[in-house]
């Protein structure tokens, strides 16, 4: 099985890179995430043609997350319940008895700010959430954009980025919490510390994805299970070399079935 997860920033204009991606790239199961339109403007049609069921849970102008397959999509759940938040981060569906959940966790803006506090508080809503995820699916997958570097060697220049926003040590401490539940983070497991630097996500100013200037804030992070099911973990670049492209590139992971 190949998975994908993609911050599309903006399902509206990017539908175009997305179908053409899909074509050349024949994955099983996407997450998307900052979809930015609402669920009555979803592309449904669309994506039928290109051989895909979706499930979304969208939201005008901001943020918005979905699940593509090629199979049925079942139980499917929006948000978090306990959670009180009127912003559309989260969505989980099975797909051929695996668990998958799409998830796009806030910016934060700073540190310090009260964007970076919601930041806080909703990984702490996400480990509970994925907690009981598990303990009903032990085949979990979770993709998306975490918003949060793991490790200095997931920057391309600790000295700019150590501390400050995506980067700070309380971040990843909820990162990490959210591993500690059994998960694990599908790209350091095939690609160790050793293995060198790729990136996700590469700023729109400064040239920085031609300067290869990004940081790794795309994961897919596995249960147990399906972590020793794990073949490859790679970023695809293409998407990100087109025009007008989304700052982001997908993550794909390929699963022994």
């Amino acid at each position: 099985m190949r998975i994908a997860t993609w911050n599309v920033n903006s399902l509206n204009i990017r539908l175009p890179h997305l179908l053409d991606w899909l074509r050349g790239n024949p994955v099983d199961v996407v997450a998307l995430q900052e979809l930015k339109l609402v669920d009555d403007a979803f592309p449904h049609a669309e994506l039928a043609a290109a051989g895909y069921r979706a499930v979304s849970n969208g939201q005008k102008t901001y943020n918005g997350v979905a699940l593509l397959a090629r199979r049925e999509l079942s139980d499917v759940v929006r948000d978090m319940d306990g959670f009180g938040d009127e912003q559309k981060r989260v969505i989980a569906a099975t797909v051929g008895g695996i668990r998958f959940v799409s998830v796009y966790v806030v910016n934060g803006q700073a540190v310090g700010s009260d964007k970076y506090a919601y930041k806080l508080r909703f990984l702490d809503a996400l480990h509970d959430y994925l907690a009981a995820e598990l303990d009903r699916h032990p085949l979990l997958a979770v993709g998306g954009d975490y918003n949060i570097a793991p490790a200095p060697e997931d920057t391309h220049d600790p000295s700019v980025w150590e501390g400050g926003i995506l980067c700070s040590e309380p971040e990843r401490r909820g990162l990490r919490r959210l591993c500690s539940l059994g998960l694990h983070d599908s790209f350091r497991l095939f690609a160790p510390q050793s293995g060198g630097q790729r990136f996700t996500w590469w700023d729109y100013r400064a040239g920085a994805f031609a300067r290869n200037q990004g940081l790794r804030i795309d994961h897919w992070l596995l249960s147990g299970p399906l972590a020793a099911r794990l073949r490859a973990a790679e970023v695809d670049l293409a998407p990100r070399r087109l025009e007008r492209p989304s700052d982001h590139a997908p993550l794909v992971v390929d699963l022994d079935d």
